[in-house]
C-alpha cells in the first residue's frame, strides 16, 4: 500500500483543529462588530432639574435618540458642586453609553478642590461643546456706581464692605469674580447662592452690592431700573444688552470669562463612538427647534468638535489652575 506524502499527512492531521477554529469564528464576530450604540444612552446632568445643563441635555435627547436609534435618557445627579454626578460618570463603563453634561465647574473643581474622586484630565474625553453665554456685572440701583471705574473707586474707598452675589462657590461666576477682584485690586466679599435666580433676587432686594450671573438673569430687570448693568465679561458686547460695555472696554484688556456647556464621556470610550456622538450633537445644534430652546434660556449655540473641545477643556484646566493659584482660591 502506498504511503501519503508527509505534507499531506500533516495537513490532514491539522484539519480538525482548523475546523474547530473556523467553527468558533461566527460566535466571536458579533461581539466584535456590534454596532454603536447597542443599548439606551444615559446623559448625566450634575445639576438639579431646570438648570442650564439639564435643559440642554433634555433638548438634545430627542434629536440624539432619533439619530442614534436608541432611547436617550437624562439622569439628574446634583450635589457637591457637580462632583456627585461627575463621579458617577467616571465610574460608568467606557462604552459610550453614558455621557456627562459639563460646564465651567468641570474645569474649576480640580483647581480649587484637593480631593476629587476622579481625574478630570485622565478619566474623561471631551466630544462636543454645545453652548456659551456671557456673564454680567450688575448693581442694585442704590449703589453709587454706574460704571466699572466707579465701582472700583467705591470698593477702594470702602474696603471689605461691598459684596458680590453669584450662583455658588466654585462656579464660573465665582472664579470670574475673583479674577476681576485680582485684576482691579479691590476687596469684594463673595456671597454664594444656590443658583442664578436666588442670587438675582438677593441683588434686587439690596442684599448684595453687586451681582455676577448669566446675562439672561439680569436682562429683564434692566428696563425697569431694578438692576443697573455695569459690564459684560465676554470679549464682545451682548445682543441682549447692546449698550452695556465689556469689562475689557472698561479698562481691563483681554478680560474674557464666559459660561460654557459641553459634553464628555469616559476616556476609554472607543474613538468611533466619540466621533459619532460629536457629529450627531453638532448636527442637532443646527436644528431650528434646538436653537430656539437654547436661545430662550439665554445661551448661544457654540459647537466644537471632539478634538477641538477636548483641547479646549485641557486649556481651561490649565488656565483655571493658574487663576485659582494666583487669587489663592481653595474650597477645601
Amino acid at each position: 500500500m502506498s504511503r501519503l506524502p508527509t505534507a499531506t499527512c500533516f495537513a490532514l492531521s491539522m484539519a480538525p483543529i482548523v475546523l474547530m477554529v473556523l467553527g468558533g469564528l461566527p460566535l466571536a464576530l458579533p461581539a466584535q462588530t456590534q454596532p454603536y450604540p447597542s443599548k439606551p444612552i444615559r446623559i448625566i446632568a450634575p445639576f438639579a432639574p431646570g438648570a442650564g445643563t439639564d435643559t440642554l441635555a433634555r433638548t438634545l435627547a430627542g434629536p440624539l435618540s432619533k439619530a442614534l436609534g436608541q432611547n436617550v435618557l437624562v439622569e439628574n445627579r446634583p450635589g457637591a458642586g457637580t462632583v456627585v454626578g461627575t463621579e458617577a460618570a467616571a465610574r460608568a463603563p467606557g462604552d459610550g453609553h453614558t455621557l456627562l453634561i459639563v460646564a465651567n465647574s468641570f474645569t474649576i473643581n480640580p483647581a480649587v478642590r484637593t480631593k476629587l474622586p476622579y481625574d478630570a484630565q485622565k478619566d474623561f474625553t471631551g466630544f462636543a461643546r454645545i453652548a456659551s453665554t456671557p456673564m454680567i456685572l450688575a448693581a442694585h440701583p442704590s449703589l453709587p456706581a454706574k460704571t466699572i471705574k466707579e465701582l472700583i473707586a467705591l470698593a477702594r474707598a470702602r474696603p471689605g464692605e461691598l459684596t458680590y452675589a453669584t450662583s455658588g462657590a466654585g462656579t464660573g461666576h465665582h472664579l470670574a469674580g475673583e479674577l476681576f477682584k485680582s485684576r482691579a485690586k479691590i476687596d469684594l466679599i463673595h456671597v454664594p447662592y444656590p443658583g442664578g435666580a436666588p442670587a438675582t433676587i438677593a441683588a434686587i432686594g439690596g442684599h448684595a452690592s453687586v451681582l455676577l450671573v448669566n446675562i439672561l438673569s439680569v436682562a429683564s430687570y434692566v428696563p425697569s431700573g431694578r438692576l443697573r448693568p455695569l459690564a459684560v465679561t465676554s470679549p464682545e458686547r451682548s445682543e441682549l444688552l447692546k449698550d452695556v460695555p465689556t469689562v475689557a472696554e472698561s479698562g481691563f484688556p483681554g478680560f474674557d470669562t464666559s459660561i460654557w456647556f459641553g459634553s464628555v464621556a469616559h476616556a476609554a470610550t472607543p474613538r468611533d463612538a466619540v466621533n459619532r456622538l460629536s457629529t450627531e450633537i453638532l448636527r442637532a445644534l443646527q436644528l431650528a427647534e434646538v436653537r430656539d430652546v437654547i436661545n430662550k434660556v439665554g445661551l448661544n449655540a457654540a459647537g466644537l468638535s471632539a478634538s477641538e473641545f477636548d483641547a479646549f477643556l485641557r486649556a481651561e484646566l490649565r488656565n483655571n489652575e493658574k487663576i485659582a493659584r494666583d487669587v489663592k482660591l481653595r474650597l477645601d
